[in-house]
């Protein structure tokens, strides 16, 4: 309790939709319901991107398949707009497996830089760069049957996800083991990244996990610079609370 009056705007920072990502079962009207009577000041919808799981035609031209591709985003603002929820967008990109949050870009921005698309993941870090934006690796030892190997790309990202919320908390159906968080943390801090918190929500049963901070967000690029200047935030899988460098409180 003291914690959260210290720091109480709590924010989902790795949340899908079912109007992109093939794997979620919720629209974003419904993710962003849920968050706000799970008591969020906001989230950031961050879909599966075009190598990703998405459920978006692929024979689209590329600014129709990146409208088509915002609209879980686009519902989940407009209610949290009328509703008191912040709402910001990002995306999670796809290497066969490996996968990194993209923060501080807008649908515009896709649609002017379809290089995008096909850019390694150096060319990924060198335009989000350039744009304002920040990359984190996401779940970065997670190990599944989709995932081939674990590969990691320490020169590529300004963070690592180091609590992912499905690997830790008691209300976790599915990739449930705390050692993947355990050496997120321990990669982040040995190259000197900052480490971001999320639950990797699929549907409206909510985890809890997320980024909580002294102030409100005016942004998404408010949330870069927050991460990237080094503001002060706890880290909670929704069971545990941490401190920034992942430490438990």
């Amino acid at each position: 309790m003291m914690l959260r009056e210290d720091y109480p705007y709590l924010y989902e920072t790795h949340m899908h939709t079912s109007e992109s990502s093939a794997c979620a079962r919720n629209t974003g009207e419904e993710m962003a319901k849920a968050a706000k009577e799970a008591g969020y000041t906001g989230v950031i919808i961050t879909n599966h991107n075009w190598y990703g799981n998405n459920c978006i035609d692929s024979a689209l031209p590329w600014e129709e398949w990146i409208r088509e591709f915002c609209k879980g985003y686009e519902n989940a603002r407009s209610w949290g707009e009328k509703n008191g929820l912040d709402v910001f967008f990002g995306y999670e990109s796809g290497y066969n497996g490996t996968e990194f949050l993209i923060y501080g870009v807008d649908m515009q921005w896709l649609i002017d830089h379809p290089q995008i698309k096909d850019a390694s993941v150096s060319r990924q870090y060198a335009l989000i760069h350039e744009a304002g934006g920040v990359v984190v690796h996401a779940h970065p030892f997670r190990e599944e049957y989709y995932i081939p190997q674990i590969r990691l790309f320490p020169e590529d990202v300004d963070g690592v996800e180091g609590i992912n919320a499905t690997h830790s908390s008691h209300l976790s159906a599915s990739h449930n083991k705390k050692e993947f968080d355990r050496k997120a943390i321990a990669y982040g801090r040995e190259h000197g990244r900052f480490l971001t918190a999320g639950s990797d929500v699929h549907t409206t049963r909510l985890l809890g996990g997320g980024m909580a901070f002294k102030r409100r967000l005016a942004s998404i690029e408010d949330f870069c610079r927050a991460l990237l200047e080094g503001e002060d935030y706890l880290l909670t899988n929704g069971d545990q609370w941490f401190d920034k460098t992942g430490e438990p409180i």
